[in-house]
């Protein structure tokens, strides 16, 4: 039997396990709750832990391209700056257009996270 640590939400709104995303679950369905928002998703995340298995991989560890860690890692360390700059920028009295740039500087820093994960390649859980 498969337990699911992670809590996926209750009620009606859910997450995905696989992708992350929200998806409304059935009000009154028999059976097991829904944890995928789509089949495609299910399946990903059968193969993913069948090849998990396949490499003596426990359920919480994933494999990884050093490119793509690498770049995480770039993103990662971009929006942690952005957040320095900012916290520092708006220390003390400061007019709307201040607020405002700081503002414009961190979505700016963080849209490449976000698109990552609205297109699915990182899931935010």
């Amino acid at each position: 039997m498969t337990k699911y640590p992670v809590d996926y939400g209750e009620g009606e709104a859910r997450r995905c396990r696989w992708c992350g995303r929200r998806f409304e679950a059935p009000a009154r369905s028999a059976g097991r709750p829904r944890l995928y928002c789509r089949r495609s998703c299910r399946q990903r995340d059968f193969e993913a832990r069948r090849r998990g298995r396949e490499l003596g991989l426990a359920e919480n560890e994933v494999v990884m391209a050093r490119r793509e860690l690498s770049r995480m890692d770039d993103m990662l360390y971009v929006l942690a700056c952005a957040v320095e700059d900012v916290e520092r920028d708006l220390d003390g009295d400061h007019d709307g257009t201040d607020v405002r740039r700081a503002l414009d500087w961190l979505m700016d820093a963080t849209r490449p996270l976000a698109e990552l994960s609205r297109d699915g390649r990182l899931a935010l859980g």
